[in-house]
């Protein structure tokens, strides 16, 4: 598939656009728009792919993504089979939204600063709702003036939250190369697909088009990680969700998830998720 400069529609009577979003998955192929994206997730679990970062999503997580940022949310595979939902809320903005000059004046300095820092993507994760993620969805239902007041609401409380965590890693670089956008947009795709079962190296470097030699070169290069670790983050995800949902052993998520042996499987996810998965599930329990 072929990654996609999105075309946000806009009208002659909104100086921004707000978006609901409500169906049976969200839109999975990666894409990037000149716009600055605000999101917030409200139904729907899966994998995100921003940058150079891949991780899970859940309710309630908010994304601030920079202009022509790469990214991707794609559902886990039952949204795709079933009658779940995939609901957020998301804002596409300019940067010159109010003017060529508004985010340079005193009172918006730290403004100017949020939007630079989203080059990166950065991710506020929150387990239910509060005052936050009410005003973003808020914002769906007002008009005019209001409307206006209520998005600079929410770059004011995104700037000032403690709990913004960046995405891409400092040194990723958008080469915005439609070769490469490409074949990432492949691999992801064929490892969201497949990554329960054993998959070799040479198998993915033939979707890439590439020697396996040159894959790798290629793919450090462009997510900051091994493919092997690019793959048990994936992996490990998944495990986490299996873990959540409570219908499964440990054991039964380990070779679920694409592990052939326990000890790997417990050494992937202490070194992800800092705790063995057994007690990652207990403190899961807990906190419910």
């Amino acid at each position: 598939m072929k990654p996609l400069l999105f075309r946000i529609p806009k009208t002659e009577v909104e100086s921004f656009r707000v978006q609901v979003d409500d169906l049976p998955h969200f839109y999975d192929t990666l894409h990037f728009h000149p716009e600055w994206q605000i999101t917030l997730m409200l139904e729907g679990t899966g994998t995100h792919f921003v940058g150079d970062k891949v991780a899970r999503f859940q309710p309630y997580d908010i994304y601030f993504l920079g202009s022509n940022l790469p990214h991707v949310f794609r559902n886990d595979k039952e949204y795709y089979t079933s009658r779940l939902r995939a609901h957020s809320v998301s804002v596409y903005f300019r940067g010159d939204i109010l003017g060529e000059h508004f985010f340079d004046i005193p009172e918006t300095q730290h403004l100017k600063i949020l939007l630079s820092e989203s080059s990166r993507g950065f991710r506020i994760r929150n387990n239910e709702a509060n005052a936050l993620t009410q005003l973003i969805e808020s914002i769906a239902e007002k008009q005019g003036f209001e409307k206006l007041l209520t998005f600079l609401k929410i770059l004011d409380e995104i700037s000032v939250s403690p709990q913004k965590e960046f995405l891409s890693s400092i040194t990723y670089q958008n080469t915005r190369k439609e070769l490469d956008n490409q074949r990432i947009n492949a691999v992801f795709e064929f490892l969201m697909q497949h990554y329960a079962r054993e998959i070799i190296l040479d198998e993915v470097a033939e979707i890439a088009n590439m020697t396996p030699n040159a894959f790798c070169r290629f793919f450090k290069l462009r997510t900051r990680k091994t493919f092997s670790a690019f793959l048990n983050d994936i992996r490990i995800g998944h495990a986490c969700r299996m873990l959540q949902s409570g219908n499964s052993s440990v054991l039964e998520i380990c070779f679920a998830s694409g592990f052939n042996n326990v000890s790997n499987f417990n050494r992937q996810f202490k070194q992800r998720m800092k705790m063995a998965p057994g007690l990652y599930l207990r403190q899961y329990d807990s906190a419910r």
